[in-house]
Parts: C-alpha cells; structure tokens; sequence
C-alpha cells in the first residue's frame, strides 16, 4: 500500500487494518507526516507537528499489536487537535502572542480519552486568535487556505483542522464551536463537523462552564469516523456541570425513515447564494425520497439575535483580554482588538438581555421539537469567502450586501452554541467553482445518533469522501517540532 493509499483511508478502515497487521501505525504515521510537509507551504493546516512523539507512539503502537496486547477502539489512528484545546506538553497559543509560549500541564478531557483510546497526537492545527471570527490567520502563524482553492478561506475558527483532514493530513481532528466554528470549516473545506450537546463532551476549561457556548467535537472525513470519535470523547465529568449526566437518545430504527419530520429551514432572515439553497434542497429530498416527512418552516429569523451573540462573544473577550492590550496591542490581530474595544463598551443591560434572548431561542427551538423530530438548513449562506475577508466588512451575496458577516454568512449556525442542540455540517455538493456545500442538520439535545444516522444515509447517496481536492503540495523543511512562523 503507497503511502497515498495510507492517507486515503478512513479511521475506521485503519482501525480495522492495524488489527489485522495490514497497516503499520509507523507506516501510516510517518505517511501522514510527510503528507503534512508537502502541504504545509501552500495550505498551512499545522503550526506544531509532533515527529518525534508521534513516531515514538507509533513504534509502541505497533509493538502492541505484534505482542498481542489489548487495544482500544483508536488504536495507532493519528490526530490532531485545533490549537484553543489544551495538550498536555505541547504548546496551545490560542493563535496569539499572549499564549505563545503557554504549554498546559493537562490535557483537554476529549484529548486525553483520545489517547487512551490509542489514538496517536500528530500536533495542533491553526486557529485565528481567541476563536475570535469564522477565518483562519493569526499574526504568528500566518494564513491557512482552502485546499479546494487557495484564495478561499477555509472558515474558522477550526479552519486549520478542517483544512487538515480535507487534505488527508490524519482521519481525525478535533475542533471546536463557539457560534459554528466546526461547522462553518466543515462547510468549506467539504468534510463532516459535529457539534454535540452542550455537556456530552465535557469542556472543563471552558472561561464560564455555567454560560458556556464552546463545544468540543470531531472533524472527519466520514460519519462513521465522527460516530467513532463521538463514542470516545463523549461520557460525563465531574468538573464540567453540564456534564454530570449526559444521557444520548438512540438513533433511527432502520433505514425506513417512513414518519420521520423534518423542519426545512431554507432563509433565517438572510440572503443565500441559489446554488447553495438548490444543493441543500436537492439532498433534503434525498430523505424524502426514503420516507421522511419534510415541512417547510416560514419566518424564521436569526439574524436578529446576532447582536444579542455578540454582545456575548465582546463582552466575554474583553472580560479576557482587556489587560492585555496594554502590552500586546501591536502583536495581535487588529479584528481581535476591534472586537475587545467593542466588548468593553457592551453595557451590563446588553449582556443580560442577551442572556434573555437566549432563553427565548431555546423555548422557540423546544417548540419546534415538539413539531419535529429534525431540522435542517444549509449550513451557510454561500460557499467560502475569499482569504482576505475581513471580519467587519459587509458581506455581498448573491450580488446583493447581505449586511455583518455573521448574520449574513452563517445565521444558520450560531443559534445552536445559544441553545445548546446539537448540529452537524455535512457535504452536500459542490458550486460551479468546485468549492464544497453544506448541510446542517440540528437535533433535540441528546440525539446526536439520530443526525449521525440520517448523516449517513446521504453519506451513502451523495458519496463525498470520494471526491478530494487537487494535491497543493510544495516542498518546506521542518525546524524541530514545530513550523517558524
């Protein structure tokens, strides 16, 4: 097997193929790696890659399977972790000098069931500062680009993992999701993202665990590989409140999805690009076909309580940050500062009645669920935006200025980091430009195998693992265990 074939091949098939002794974990690591390398100058989907660890892990690995020894559902599969997520000895910058030299002395608790999963770190992917906006760049790591085209963004703020596994940089990687920041990359860069119930995967070092609206979750190619890291990762902890007892519905029955309701929620209050909306429509339909219930919802309108996330998302990170302007101001991204400015002006008013708004938007959605047994929108407004966008510049789509970025781009997303449902973005087409589409499909909280299960049936109807973007590779040497910035 060439080491294409390695990187081609799914978590689940590796896991099944290293059992067998048909795929070495040293192999399959030292293929990853040098598949990393070749992409890094184009795509930039790594800051920090573990050589040495990783082969090291991937030599114990392998001795394990020749020794006959006990291995757990991941064994020797490698991964990645987005670089807001804590990694026990390995530097986590949040994407800013603040944090350019921070290195945790525990790991996030989905890394660390990672690797007593057997699962192998390969090292952190990029995130724009703080998770501050849905781009990827940071003034010490650069820009990390869409490898379906490389004027594209690749979303964020997990654009650096989503990039990754597009690009067959490992089968696995875990993001993270403040208001679409799995989903948004997902859409993008054309893989799946899931965003689980707030509390399925504990996030025990989260700023607010009592407000929090960032969630852990797996990026991948397929959705047996995102059941597979949900599987591990997901289960109750002590330290995180929402946490404490995280109980999942069951999935689907069957293939029969005769009876099944779904909401179609085709606009939010904002405009969307046709050939988006048409790629949606076409795979909702797909589930029709099989027997489920489709009902359009009208009026619905998310877009107005984008100012009630940001009075969230500002004031949280002035609360944060503010005490470090005085001294990191020229180093950090001037989007980042905008947005503490902003944060420090937020009133006390402001952000309670966000928080009111927020309860409002979870008994709205537990009505629709009472409707419904899905939802589903696009994930985004329009496919990604060109690199250079800037987070405060008005957004044009479909010809027309569709107003802020959030509102305008991905009002989809964002309500469910407000309510806590779970979501996930999977593939559904490509534009006429080749850029990948996306599908959101939203939950009622605790049925993340209902939306892995429909997840999967148009898994087998539209086939997107098959479809890869074109090599980017260019040549760049490495400095240690990690790219100088």
């Amino acid at each position: 097997m060439t080491r294409s074939d390695l990187t081609d091949l799914s978590a689940t098939e590796l896991v099944a193929s290293i059992r067998r002794k048909r795929v070495s974990p040293v192999e399959l690591v030292d293929a990853v790696l040098a598949r990393i390398d070749s992409s890094q100058a184009s795509v930039n989907a790594f800051i920090t890659v573990l050589y040495d660890a990783a082969r090291a892990e991937a030599k114990a690995a392998e001795k394990a399977v020749m020794l006959g020894d006990d291995l757990g559902p991941l064994h020797g599969v490698p991964f990645s972790v987005k670089d807001l997520t804590y990694t026990a000895g390995v530097r986590t910058t949040m994407g800013s000098a603040i944090f350019e030299n921070f290195v945790p002395s525990e790991d996030a608790v989905p890394v660390a069931r990672l690797k007593h999963a057997g699962a192998i770190l390969l090292g952190k992917t990029p995130t724009p500062e703080f998770g501050h906006k849905p781009l990827t760049d940071s003034p010490i790591f650069g820009v990390t680009r869409n490898p379906w085209d490389l004027s594209r963004t690749c979303g964020g703020s997990s654009g650096g993992a989503a990039a990754a596994i597009a690009s067959g940089l490992g089968p696995l990687a875990l993001g993270s999701d403040g208001g679409g920041s799995i989903r948004i990359p997902a859409s993008c860069c054309g893989i799946v993202g899931l965003k689980a119930t707030l509390g399925v995967v504990p996030h025990v070092h989260a700023p607010d665990l009592f407000g929090n609206n960032s969630f852990i979750g797996p990026m991948t190619r397929t959705i047996a590989d995102a059941r597979l890291v949900l599987d591990v990762i997901a289960g109750p902890d002590p330290r995180d409140p929402y946490a404490l007892a995280a109980p999942l519905r069951p999935g689907l029955a069957g293939a029969d999805l005769k009876g099944l309701r779904i909401g179609w929620i085709a606009t939010a209050g904002n405009i969307i690009e046709p050939e988006t909306l048409s790629s949606a429509e076409a795979a909702i339909q797909v589930l029709a076909g099989m027997g489920a219930v489709v009902e359009p919802l009208e009026g619905e309108d998310y877009v107005g309580f984008e100012q009630h996330f940001l009075a969230m998302l500002q004031s949280a990170l002035a609360a944060r940050l503010t005490h470090h302007l005085p001294t990191f101001r020229a180093r950090l991204t001037p989007s980042l500062v905008e947005t503490i400015e902003r944060g420090e002006r937020r009133s006390a008013l402001e952000v309670q009645r966000a928080a009111a708004a927020r309860t409002e938007l979870f008994r709205h959605f537990q009505a629709l669920f009472g409707r419904f047994d899905v939802l589903a929108s696009p994930t985004l407004s329009a496919p990604a935006l060109p690199v250079n966008q800037n987070t405060f510049d008005r957004v044009t789509i479909a010809g027309q200025d569709a107003g802020t970025i959030r509102g305008a781009w991905y009002p989809y997303t964002y309500p469910m980091n407000m309510t806590g449902h779970p979501a996930i973005s999977i593939p559904c087409g490509w534009s006429r430009l080749g850029l990948p589409l996306g599908l959101q499909l939203v939950g009622p909280w605790h049925g993340e195998h209902i939306l892995l299960d429909l997840a999967g049936h148009l898994e087998a109807h539209l086939r997107w693992p098959d479809r890869k973007p074109a090599e980017t590779k260019a040549p760049r040497t490495h400095n240690g265990d990690a790219y100088p910035s």
